[in-house]
């Protein structure tokens, strides 16, 4: 059994890592994640600011995905660990990385069908102390769902349900969204009305993490982009020096350089 001094040796790093002390939120340090012979998340050290909106793009197959579900709990890693505000959350099971704070949308909505918009809105808050009421009317307003409030979650379009989901996830007042390919299927409304969402939410303090293909709408949302290949990060820093980079457009928008 761990005593209290062995676990404070081991929040020493979190803790310097993504403290009070700093401005980071995040931090994977040396991550890895196997799969038999595959390495699909190699020696990663990734990190994001407070109050920032980080984009996470890279072709198919680098390990966009499967690092956000390390940094969920949804897989365990390899190596490596992962901090968040000054916790290590390498060993927490999924639930409670949630209670510190972090919230997550995966790519295809996981909406509760045979209920209303609302009822979707309530599950989340059972877990909260939070004013419901308050909360809901707040949410169905942020989401522009307030006009589908009792409508069924099965009469959605597919763009009512993704903001839904995000909504659900917001109910929550997370330090942190991670969203797995958000606009995904979407028309260019609907791809409007998220990225609206998301800077709205990121004004009011809110920190993302985004995994996208669509460079629109990444270029509408981001701050900072980190380039994934091959499960290693490839290239960090502004969407317009990403964009200029010949390496990048070679490797992921497809250009010869």
């Amino acid at each position: 059994m761990s005593t209290p001094q062995d676990i404070n040796v081991r929040q020493k790093p979190a803790v310097a890592a993504t403290g009070g002390g700093t401005s980071t939120i995040l931090a994977t340090k040396q991550l890895t994640k196997n799969f038999g012979g595959l390495t699909a998340v190699d020696g990663v050290d990734f990190s994001v600011a407070e109050g920032e909106i980080r984009c996470l793009i890279g072709p198919n197959g680098a390990g966009k995905s499967t690092l956000l579900e390390l940094i969920t709990g949804q897989l365990a890693p390899s190596d490596g660990a992962i901090y968040f505000d000054g916790e290590d959350l390498t060993g927490l099971d999924t639930h409670k990385r949630i209670d510190t704070g972090i919230s997550v949308k995966f790519q295809s909505p996981h909406v509760y069908e045979n209920l209303t918009v609302e009822e979707n809105l309530r599950v989340p808050l059972q877990r909260t102390d939070r004013d419901v009421d308050r909360v809901l009317a707040e949410t169905l307003d942020r989401t522009a769902l307030s006009e589908k409030a009792e409508t069924g979650a099965s009469e959605l379009s597919h763009g009512e349900k993704q903001r839904l989901e995000i909504g659900m996830a917001v109910t929550l007042d997370p330090k942190l969204m991670l969203l797995d390919e958000p606009v995904a299927g979407m028309s260019v409304d609907e791809t409007d009305d998220v990225a609206d969402l998301i800077r709205s939410l990121h004004d009011d303090g809110m920190t993302f993490v985004v995994v996208e293909h669509d460079m629109e709408f990444v270029r509408r949302i981001s701050e900072r982009v980190t380039v994934l290949n091959q499960g290693e990060i490839f290239r960090q820093g502004p969407i317009e020096e990403i964009e200029a980079d010949e390496d990048v457009r070679r490797i992921y928008l497809g250009e010869n350089a």
